[in-house]
Order: structure tokens, then sequence, then C-alpha cells
């Protein structure tokens, strides 16, 4: 009877108050946005030009701005590879034949991040760079050219990957 008691103060705990009402209206938000995928990429758009204007007017967090275009690049190419790995399927001894059962049928591009996730990520990612801009202990001095070369190296040699394996779906 005790143990009982003690669990239900846990649950009332004072942040789960708080937390459990948040958490509500933000996955309600979510759920009435998503049909709307135009305004979603539009209100991100909004988001990361807010990002930019200010990483502008302060001239500085490159580091901030590095780590979000390392995020963003490991999320669109999530976004652009498939779940089933075709490279993985290139190595198997077996001859492709056609499909001969249901099970074998075409199967449409299912991709390893969805739209949405991919949306959603990004929304976080730079709503907590912009909060991270207002953080003066995160404005470490770098020489900001060699990060610039250092993502374009890495966009060209993950491209180039999805290339390879030919898994670019704008085409």
């Amino acid at each position: 009877m005790k143990l009982d008691q003690t669990s239900d103060e846990s649950s009332n705990t004072l942040l789960s108050k708080v937390c459990r009402p948040i958490t509500v209206i933000h996955q309600t938000i979510i759920d009435k946005l998503y049909p709307y995928r135009i305004t979603r990429w539009l209100f991100a758009l909004l988001l990361f030009a807010i990002y930019v204007l200010r990483i502008a007017s302060i001239q500085g967090f490159h580091i901030v701005s590095y780590t979000l275009a390392i995020y963003l690049l490991s999320l669109f190419i999530s976004f652009i590879s498939p779940k089933v790995d075709p490279a993985a399927a290139d190595y198997s001894d077996e001859i492709p034949t056609l499909p001969r059962t249901v099970g074998e049928e075409f199967r449409p591009f299912i991709p390893r991040l969805l739209e949405s996730k991919f949306w959603l990520s990004t929304v976080r990612a730079v709503s907590i760079s912009i909060f991270c801009t207002y953080l003066p202990f995160l404005d470490i001095p770098v020489f900001w050219p060699i990060l610039v070369m250092y993502f374009i190296m890495l966009f060209a040699i993950m491209m180039k990957k999805q290339i390879k394996v030919c898994l670019i779906i704008f085409s």
C-alpha cells in the first residue's frame, strides 16, 4: 500500500506537471502542421533565415554554424538514402531476377528518414542553434574559411558516395 502512494507522489512532481502540458501542446501543433508540407518548410526556411541574419549581425559563432551544417547534411543524406542499402544487395551472390511472388514485388523508394522527421529535426536543430548564439562561451574564435573548406570536402565526399550508389532521388 505504501509503495503505491510513493509511485503516485513521484508521478505528480512539479516537473511532470509543468512538462506534460507543454509536450501535449507541442505534439498538437506538430500534428496540425503535418498535412501542410509547404507551410512547414517555409517555417523552417524562416527560422534558418533568422539564424543566418543573427550570425551575420554578430559575426561570430562559426563553430555553432559548422555543427549545424554538418548535422543538416547528415539529415539530408539520411533523407535521400533508402531504408534498405542497395550496396549490400550488390555483393550478394544471387543473380537478380524478376519478381515471382507477391513478396518480391517492386517496392517504391522508402527513405531512411521520413520527410516529416527530417523537417522536425531541422526545425529543432536550427532553434537550438539560435539559442546557442545567445551563449557567449560558445563563440569560440576560429578561422572560419577552414571550416568552410572542411564542409565542402565533406559534402563532396558524401554526395560522391550517393551518386556512386545511384541514390539521387531528384532525377
